[in-house]
């Protein structure tokens, strides 16, 4: 595709202060002319860009100054999840189409999610939700009844924080124990509850699309040839086109339409998380996670489109109202996440010139400074870094970023 011409239309970008993607939405919306509009809760390196305050705690005061301060724009979108809400709520007070807030903060919550899908049909692991009062006899209980082994989750964590599979009733005791840890230092309330959802065994892929009235054109299917299978769940590898059988891929696409679908959602972007179910002989996509956004972290940097055109150019086209037609990547292409593999200070990142050359790398960004603490998951809240690499086949592309990172000496003390 190639970006609509939207020269001088007004976009308002909800960024929030801690985000990966700032710089690669302003970077779209310059290259498609756009006339910016930042709204934020910190300060950002903008390079003195004007922003005005926003405060997504406060969605309804926040949105009614924005609207204000900001004037007549024709599209508003979050840059991250900490945004959704408020997006919404500009949107809706200035008349611009918008998800139901309900939808949004469905998409937010895995305990609002699994209820919704399974008043759907929509299909998914079979799943307990355990109120934060509840003690260690009813969560063993819970689990017991979910079956070993499982998986225990927070409903407000993403990026695999606060999961945990569990094969005993003592491990989701303990699981649930150091999730409620994780919940407190982030900050959630107390009265959260857990989910304890059964293990899916299977590939795991995700799903990127825009919603345009409640139809979705898919943007990219990853697989995730490196899925761990517990007891933590780190994304590392993630490689597009998929390879998956087209009746199964085919099987994936509905699924993660009829889960948008299910949760209100009908405009924007989505990202979902599936696993194919391989126990009854027959794959079956089963449904994880969906977020109302796009791909997170620096992963979309692995996208490029017919003409160059970005993932983000083509969420804010979609925001504007332009209905993307099929999607065509170019080569076959990766991104693998570094993840800190035991907690201390990262101290060193060698080999970094060594994994940039070898052959299909594409690109290298570290994201944590030298000097700053780190923590592996569950605890863990970000990327140690992101290699990209192109190549001929899916294959060899995994190959490259997987012999990119054996280059890669991270020093954590």
């Amino acid at each position: 595709m190639s970006a609509p011409d939207v020269a001088g239309t007004r976009v308002l970008l909800l960024i929030p202060a801690q985000t990966y993607r700032a710089s690669d939405f302003l970077a779209a919306a310059h290259r498609m002319g756009l006339t910016v509009v930042v709204g934020s809760d910190g300060a950002l390196p903008l390079g003195g860009r004007p922003v005005l305050h926003a405060d997504p705690r406060d969605p309804e005061r926040s949105a009614a100054r924005l609207v204000s301060r900001a004037g007549p724009v024709d599209a508003v979108v979050a840059v991250d999840t900490p945004m959704l809400a408020l997006a919404v709520t500009v949107a809706a007070r200035a008349g611009l189409p918008h998800n139901p807030i309900e939808s949004v903060m469905a998409a937010t919550d895995k305990a609002a999610q699994r209820r919704r899908w399974a008043a759907a049909g929509v299909c998914q692991p079979a799943f307990q939700i355990v109120r934060a009062s509840a003690g260690d006899d009813a969560m063993a209980k819970a689990a017991a009844g979910t079956g070993f082994p499982c998986v225990v989750k927070a409903v407000s964590l993403s990026g695999s924080r606060g999961v945990l599979r569990a094969d005993d009733e003592a491990g989701a005791v303990a699981a649930a124990a150091r999730i409620r840890g994780v919940l407190a230092r982030a900050g959630r309330p107390a009265r959260e509850p857990l989910i304890i959802e059964e293990y899916v065994p299977g590939p795991e892929v995700s799903v990127d699309g825009l919603l345009t009235n409640g139809s979705l054109a898919v943007t990219a299917v990853f697989d995730k040839p490196d899925t761990p299978a517990g007891p933590t769940f780190e994304e590392t590898l993630l490689v597009t086109p998929s390879r998956l059988p087209g009746q199964v891929l085919a099987a994936a696409l509905d699924t993660a339409e009829r889960a948008a679908r299910a949760l209100g959602l009908r405009h924007g972007p989505i990202h979902a998380e599936l696993r194919i179910d391989t126990r009854q002989g027959r794959p079956a996509p089963a449904v994880l996670e969906l977020a109302a956004r796009s791909i997170g972290g620096l992963c979309a940097r692995a996208l490029r489109f017919t003409g160059g055109v970005s993932l983000e150019e083509m969420v804010l086209a979609n925001a504007l109202g332009y209905r993307p037609p099929p999607a065509h990547l170019g080569r076959p292409s990766g991104v693998l996440m570094l993840h800190a593999e035991r907690a201390g200070t990262l101290q060193a990142v060698g080999g970094k010139a060594e994994a940039a050359a070898m052959p299909g790398i594409t690109g290298l960004t570290i994201t944590v400074p030298v000097g700053q603490r780190v923590h592996p998951l569950p605890e863990g809240d970000r990327y140690l870094g992101f290699i990209f690499a192109e190549a001929d086949t899916p294959q060899d592309t995994a190959a490259a970023l997987r012999a990119a990172r054996s280059q890669l000496r991270l020093t954590i003390g």
